[in-house]
């Protein structure tokens, strides 16, 4: 036991770019759920419908529009709020637009985290930031067994190795301009997040596999799916919006020399029999469903995808004291639940509150 208060996100002014997509609506819920003051920075929402809207994200943030490759906007929109952390998820997510739109997906995904960093570099009050890029960053050499922070990035795709090269901004800005050794003098803690397969509720995206098997179980038709034996480490969206919540509340300890052991990369997956195939889940999701809901092979394979990719979290669970709460099965079953209670009309605000709550509800054994 001991006597440590607890952290308190209570009036902390937290930056975050890109809240008008999946995980950062999410995580602009919950952080202002904890007390957090948000300004969110990002582009319009990318489709039709989207969990923005449908959860009212809008009502709880001070919501900024603009692209994070404007570099006079971005700065002016950061600088003016003076936050105290700053969370970056801006980017073009998706592997099958990368090959589409390679250009977009590089001035997004590398030039745009640069920008944001430069930003930060010129606005005194950042204590903490929290660069969130993908696992799908590392070379894959299509392994059975989980990549660690130390593994070589790499990227076979236009959107992998752009992430990869977000990456390798981030160092090169911690190492040039945030160098951990000189933490006490310059006050900026920078450290990157590396998230496996994320799966939740208010997901419309294209060319994923949650999202594309709700629209086809709504419009009543058979779902193509892809590479049915490929491998991914999902986990529900609260999994690493935890860890990346964890990740910034330690970067802000006041002793610094204690906030600079975090200065890192850290993955954040799930347990490894929770690392399942693209079948398995389009089984599970097929149960939940009911309805007669239906996947078939698609016929054409498409872009090359990694068949194996499992991540080690091992660093978070030492460091951070994070693991995974919710087992695939019932992150699914939430996924479902969310999309029902979406269909049925319900106050999707309130809704999705109420199952940040439930995951909090699995965190109550951290409390020392």
């Amino acid at each position: 036991m001991t006597d440590k208060p607890a952290f308190s996100w209570h009036g902390k002014k937290v930056f975050l770019t890109g809240h008008t997509g999946f995980k950062g609506g999410w995580l602009a819920l919950w952080l202002a759920k904890l007390g957090a003051e948000v300004r969110g920075y990002s582009l319009e929402p990318s489709t039709d419908p989207n969990l923005f809207t449908v959860a009212r994200v809008g009502a709880i943030v001070d919501d900024i529009r603009g692209d994070i490759r404007d570099a006079a906007a971005l700065e002016s929109a950061m600088q003016s709020f003076a936050p105290e952390v700053v969370f970056h998820l801006a980017a073009q997510p998706l592997v099958r637009l990368s090959y589409d739109d390679p250009i977009l997906t590089y001035e997004t995904n590398v030039i745009g985290a640069a920008r944001v960093l430069d930003a930060i570099r010129r606005t005194p009050t950042v204590r903490s930031v929290v660069v969130i890029t993908t696992d799908k960053c590392y070379e894959n050499k299509e392994w059975i067994w989980g990549y660690r922070e130390s593994d070589p990035l790499g990227g076979y795709d236009p959107y992998s190795s752009s992430k990869a090269c977000a990456e390798l901004v981030a160092a090169a800005y911690r190492q040039s301009f945030f160098p951990v050794a000189k933490l006490a003098e310059h006050g900026v803690a920078l450290a990157t997040a590396r998230a496996g397969n994320v799966i939740g509720g208010g997901d419309w995206s294209t060319d994923r596999l949650i999202p594309d098997l709700v629209r086809g179980f709504l419009a009543g038709e058979p779902v193509r799916i892809r590479c049915p034996q490929a491998i991914r480490p999902w986990q529900h969206v609260l999994e690493p919006l935890h860890g990346y919540i964890r990740l910034a509340e330690q970067l802000l300890v006041p002793r610094r020399d204690q906030a600079a052991r975090y200065a890192t990369a850290y993955n954040f997956a799930p347990s490894d029999d929770d690392a399942r195939t693209v079948a398995w889940i389009a089984e599970v999701m097929t149960l939940f469903w009911g309805n007669g809901a239906k996947w078939i092979l698609d016929p054409v394979p498409g872009v090359h995808e990694a068949g194996t990719l499992k991540l080690d979290a091992s660093r978070a669970r030492a460091d951070l004291g994070w693991t995974p709460r919710l087992r695939l099965e019932t992150a699914i079953e939430w996924i479902v639940q969310w999309t029902r209670a979406w269909q049925a009309g319900a106050d999707m605000h309130a809704f999705t509150l109420a199952q940040i709550e439930a995951y909090e509800s699995l965190l109550q054994p951290d409390k020392e």
